[in-house]
């Protein structure tokens, strides 16, 4: 669960990033956050992971609220999320196990919870048979995957993905997102950044819309209105 309460953020240099914004967002949603390259949508996201504090306003995120949090908390609130970047930030010089069981193994998980779940995940995402192998022996698209495995390794409450289809092939944009909607079939909320409107328009999810650090629609107000 994510709440914004008239959410401002202002930079010391003037600009003003992300502007009295009001959002709610359920449990078990799948959010799309849409909006051209510099409309707020990374500042939201590093309002909600704690990289950033707001200038006002108030944020809970998973039941907790955000501004409260001490310093030596933000690595514990940010383990009840996941986190997929556009980048894949895959550790060249381990393979594919081992990079989605250093985000258990970060957090003292044992060998034995690891060689149980981490399999388990793989088998997720389809890349089973890719285990042993090294991020540059993988496609794009494989290596966005096992960055899917390894925000879903230690079972978030939260998946957020930023921008997650930018460094794939269009054609694989699809596939992506279709496993975004799997994860989120079996109760993970997801929250997905993205500049590209027709892959929004592919998939029957929120779309909340952002231009120039303001909230300017939100489709479940637009279904609500309609009585849809």
């Amino acid at each position: 669960m994510i709440e914004f309460k008239k959410i401002t953020k202002e930079y010391p240099n003037g600009i003003c990033a992300v502007k009295d914004v009001d959002l709610y967002v359920q449990k078990g949603e799948f959010v799309f956050i849409l909006g051209s390259s510099g409309a707020g949508k990374s500042t939201l996201l590093k309002l909600i992971t704690r990289e950033e504090s707001p200038t006002s306003g108030s944020l809970i995120v998973n039941n907790m609220d955000v501004l409260s949090l001490k310093n030596r908390q933000i690595p514990y609130f940010r383990r009840t999320m996941g986190i997929v970047f556009q980048d894949f930030r895959l550790i060249s010089k381990m393979n594919i196990f081992d990079n989605v069981a250093f985000a258990m193994r970060v957090t003292g998980a044992s060998e034995r919870a690891v060689r149980s779940r981490v399999p388990y995940v793989l088998g997720l995402v389809d890349l089973t048979d890719k285990e042993n192998s090294r991020p540059n022996e993988l496609s794009g698209g494989e290596q966005q995957r096992v960055g899917l495995a390894r925000a879903l390794v230690n079972n978030p409450d939260l998946l957020i993905a930023d921008e997650p289809t930018g460094n794939v092939d269009p054609s694989l944009s699809f596939e992506i997102v279709e496993l975004l909607n799997k994860i989120n079939n079996q109760g993970t909320t997801v929250l997905m950044v993205t500049h590209e409107h027709g892959l929004v328009g592919k998939f029957n999810k929120r779309v909340v819309e952002i231009e120039n650090g303001q909230m300017v629609s939100d489709s479940c107000d637009e279904q609500l209105a309609s009585g849809a």
